[in-house]
């Protein structure tokens, strides 16, 4: 508000007595009244002031310095449009006075024609170059014209003028943050403080620039020093809210929000920041809810659309998620953030190409933005592409070498070529950056026992546990671990399995082992493998997993004992046959299977579909047929049938027993029955193997570590052979010389079974 003038009032003199003297009655009033009002003003009693200045108007329409102060009592009262209307009439009176000139550029800008308010205070101070006023209002509006430059110069000539003008320093503080001179900035707010120590709007304005500094805990002092002024002040809620927010202070922060929305019910900015912290404490829900809030008071933020998007791609509503993204980029198209993000919602929906379109747009609108060439190398990567990927990985990486994720999918990659010294290097940059990246760790665990370097392997190999993707978790058994070290002569040793039957298979043969120092061994496993375990050797007792334990002293899941015994290539237990032949199965399934004169095949071509690299270990039944040699018997050893597969067992005469199959020892029998087993990876062909059947086992690519490279035996099962997809990643090949094989065995002479 511009300083209020004393005002002294004068009469005038008329030739008749009598009139003179209702004119001096009048004016009596007039100037009573005015200075009332004046003095109302002058105490913050507005609308009491405003009345009295109207009652002087309406004796006296041309009373300058009452039309001028009820332009301000206006503005002051948040009727911009009434003051420049009374201001205006002031100005028709003295259109040269600078009072009424700064006050009608005051309620213009209250109005936000900055333009008509940079106007009104050039004219001001084109007649009055010496009012200080005049000069910091119009830094006011060039700052509000994003003029910063220009605006800090007239806010400087404000404070030459009138050296102790706090207005101008809280301004001209303003002006050099806004022109990125922030610790400048810092300092003359400091200095309008210092001051008036009573100025929330500094201490605020204070908080942001601190904020931006990094000095977090400073800002959120400045910003509740400003609420303890003014604990309404809405601006200095919501920014307490964001420094809480960036000091991870989340709960708090919610707090901060909820009190500007009690204040301001229609902060949208406050529902997005409010929704941001949601996020990040992953209540998703409440999250998208404070977005949708947003949206509803401003639906032209491009911010909120994409953090919108984002909840929705946690939420897995990744269809919703790209036409959030998309609202985002239709409101600011240079928006790379959300073209990389809706790449993000795109690939989760396998619509790859149009996410790979996405991340290259966010890459041609922000060059060398790593983010968005790692996430397209994931694509890439989902797209089995992955020469590509290491391409764009590697891009990535150039960019923003010291992000341990970029790595660690670099070494998945080489991982998927069989680069496996390339892919440990990854790993290794990965967790020299992220010590505590569990998923780092245990993947180079896989590398290196694909590549047969198993006792570096086993060591690795137990950061599964902290892995939060593999599904790994230690059981809370109060009993402690074995790793190896304590003696167990005269102990109980829980062995329990911890993954698939086929790893409870594989691993079960150290029993043994463990009955050799002197330990009573109790092995835990899947149920449908129980009664096959029964009698194998080193077990005192086998339960299935459900079941009530006995005592014991020590556990240890199955696969840690390698680790405990220090297994390597050389160590590895490779015995012809180590599971207890099914006797009770074997009469019956024998009499179902009848006699025949032909080499007898039992197949297995088809894993758990929920398996997440079923769809490239698994063979589609047709092709497998189509490949397999005339005139042998041919038996479906799988207990779980695929649509269709059961009419093309049966149009092929393949016989299948998949409803007599109830556990492992009906499936056990018929491995004994059979001649040969030809088995993709599963369960199936660890079971032949444990029981010394011939198998012929069907290898991706890239295969599971347990299968190394390039071999075609194996180390743990002697009577294992290997066949290898070849670089092309199809199962022609493998298929091809599987079917020649079985015609060269097939012509010879059968061999007698071990």
């Amino acid at each position: 508000m511009s300083d209020l003038r004393k005002i002294s009032i004068s009469t005038t003199n008329k030739t008749s007595k009598s009139k003179s003297r209702a004119i001096v009655s009048s004016d009596n009033d007039a100037q009573a009244w005015f200075k009332q009002g004046l003095a109302l003003h002058q105490q913050g009693e507005l609308v009491q002031a405003q009345a009295l200045y109207e009652q002087v108007v309406a004796t006296q329409p041309d009373h300058f310095d009452a039309l001028h102060l009820l332009g301000l009592t206006a503005a002051q009262l948040k009727e911009p449009e009434m003051a420049v209307s009374w201001i205006a009439r002031a100005l028709a009176l003295q259109p040269h006075h600078p009072a009424p000139l700064v006050g009608m550029g005051l309620a213009l800008q209250e109005l936000k024609q900055w333009q008509e308010a940079l106007a009104s205070f050039d004219k001001a101070i084109a007649l009055h170059p010496d009012h200080a006023q005049a000069h910091s209002c119009r830094g006011d509006a060039l700052l509000e014209l994003g003029r910063a430059q220009e605006a800090l110069l007239s806010f400087e000539q404000a404070l030459v003028l009138q050296p102790g003008y706090v207005h101008a320093l809280f301004s001209r503080a303003s002006a050099l943050h806004q022109l990125g001179r922030a610790e400048e900035a810092l300092h003359a707010y400091d200095q309008a403080i210092a001051l008036q120590p009573d100025y929330p709007q500094a201490y605020s304005n204070r908080g942001n620039v601190l904020h931006e500094l990094g000095r977090t805990l400073e800002a959120l002092a400045s910003y509740e020093r400003a609420i303890a002024l003014h604990p309404s002040y809405v601006q200095a809620h919501f920014h307490r809210g964001n420094a809480l927010q960036s000091l991870s202070r989340l709960e708090d922060a919610l707090l901060s929000y909820a009190q500007v929305l009690s204040l301001e019910p229609g902060h949208a900015a406050a529902y997005s920041n409010q929704g941001n912290a949601l996020l990040k404490l992953g209540r998703l829900d409440q999250a998208l809810l404070s977005y949708e809030r947003a949206v509803a008071i401003e639906p032209d933020v491009a911010e909120v659309f994409y953090n919108r998007g984002n909840a929705l791609h946690l939420l897995d509503r990744d269809q919703e998620a790209v036409a959030s993204y998309d609202q985002a980029i239709a409101l600011r198209p240079s928006y790379a953030e959300a073209y990389s993000n809706r790449g993000n919602a795109l690939q989760q929906l396998r619509r790859l190409d149009e996410a790979l379109a996405s991340y290259d747009q966010a890459l041609r609108l922000k060059p060398g933005y790593a983010e968005a060439s790692y996430n397209r190398g994931n694509a890439l990567h989902q797209a089995e592409l992955w020469e590509q990927a290491v391409a764009s990985y590697q891009q990535a990486i150039d960019w923003q070498p010291e992000q341990s994720a970029f790595h660690y999918n670099l070494g998945n990659t080489f991982k998927e070529l069989n680069r496996l010294a390339q892919a440990v290097a990854s790993y290794d940059r990965a967790t020299a950056l992220d010590p505590g990246h569990a998923e780092g760790h245990w993947n180079k665990s896989l590398a290196l026992l694909l590549d047969g370097q198993l006792r570096a392997g086993w060591q690795l190999y137990e950061w599964r546990w902290k892995t939060t993707n593999a599904g790994f978790k230690l059981r809370p058994f109060a009993q402690p671990l074995w790793l190896g070290i304590e003696s167990l002569r005269g102990q109980t040793i829980l062995l329990h399995a911890e993954q698939g039957m086929g790893d409870t298979l594989q691993f079960c043969r150290y029993a043994k082992q463990v009955k050799a120092l002197g330990a009573r061994v109790v092995l835990e496993v899947q149920a449908p493998l129980r009664d096959l375990l029964l009698g194998l050797e080193g077990v005192d007792e086998c339960v299935a997993a459900g079941q009530a334990l006995p005592d014991f002293h020590f556990q240890c899941p199955l696969l840690l004992l390698p680790l405990a015994f220090s297994s390597d290539l050389l160590t590895v237990s490779r015995e012809r046959s180590y599971l207890p032949k099914p006797k009770s199965k074997l009469t019956h399934w024998r009499a179902r299977l009848g006699q025949t004169q032909s080499l007898r095949v039992g197949l297995i071509w088809s894993g758990n579909p929920l398996h997440k690299n079923d769809h490239r270990r698994s063979v589609a039944l047709a092709d497998l047929l189509a490949h397999l040699p005339e005139g042998l018997a041919y038996v479906s050893l799988q207990k779980e049938l695929r649509e269709g597969d059961l009419h093309l067992l049966q149009e092929r005469g393949v016989r299948s027993f998949a409803e007599e199959l109830h556990d492992f020892t009906d499936t056990a029998a018929l491995c004994e029955l059979v001649d040969l087993v030809i088995s993709i990876d599963t369960s199936v062909a660890h079971l032949a193997g444990a029981l010394g059947t011939p198998c012929w086992v069907m290898l991706p690519w890239v295969p599971d570590w347990r299968w190394l490279l390039v071999r075609d035996d194996s180390p743990w099962y002697a009577s294992l052979r290997l066949y290898r997809q070849d670089a092309s990643r199809t199962w022609t090949s493998v298929l091809q010389r599987v079917a020649a094989d079985l015609a060269d065995l097939a012509r010879a002479e059968l061999p007698a079974r071990p």
